[in-house]
């Protein structure tokens, strides 16, 4: 089998690992992305509305899960929005080659938390002088008076990002809306 591994680097059809980081403050719905881009092997229907039914458990501290499209293999740590598992983070970033951070786009309250630990994130030497891709998913969407992507773009003062390719893309993540699109941007990028 390594044989054929080599042969297919060569030839590049093996597909190109990337570790991706997923942040965001707690309740923004990162795990519920993830589940939602993981593939699922479902056999039956009653098994897959027992997935979608069910209740999700607050990351504590991080989780990983792996994902495949059709080039890239994905590692995704799942990293904890709670207030006191945000300081994990940077022991994460060297590793990552790209960024999804997750905003509730229905808690206006916290957008200044959120501009915050953006702002500590790509300040922090191991993000700051790294060309790293950033996709923000403004979620919730089907939250009512969520504020529309563009103007969580402007709350996190995101066209100051001069330095890093980035993208935002209206989510709502218990139907997967938007994470495609996602996606296929990040694909572009790595």
């Amino acid at each position: 089998m390594g044989l054929f591994d080599k042969l297919a680097g060569w030839l590049g059809l093996k597909k190109k690992e990337v570790n991706v980081l997923c942040l965001g403050l707690d309740n923004s719905g990162k795990t519920t992305i993830i589940n939602q881009l993981k593939p699922t092997n479902v056999s039956n229907i009653s098994h897959l509305l027992e997935l979608l039914t069910q209740d999700i458990v607050p990351t504590i501290g991080f989780s990983i899960e792996k994902f495949k499209t059709s080039s890239l293999s994905f590692t995704v740590f799942d990293m904890s929005g709670q207030g006191r598992y945000r300081n994990l983070w940077e022991h994460y970033y060297k590793e990552g080659q790209a960024i999804i951070f997750v905003v509730d786009s229905g808690d206006k309250l916290r957008m200044v938390v959120a501009k915050e630990e953006l702002d500590t994130l790509l300040s922090h030497p191991d993000i700051k002088h790294r060309r790293i891709p950033l996709l923000f998913f403004a979620n919730k969407m089907d939250v009512r008076d969520a504020l529309s992507s563009v103007k969580v773009s402007q709350l996190l003062c995101l066209e100051n990002i001069k330095d890093k390719p980035w993208h935002i893309c209206a989510s709502d993540a218990v139907k997967g809306e938007g994470l495609q699109e996602g996606v296929d941007w990040l694909q572009g990028m790595v």
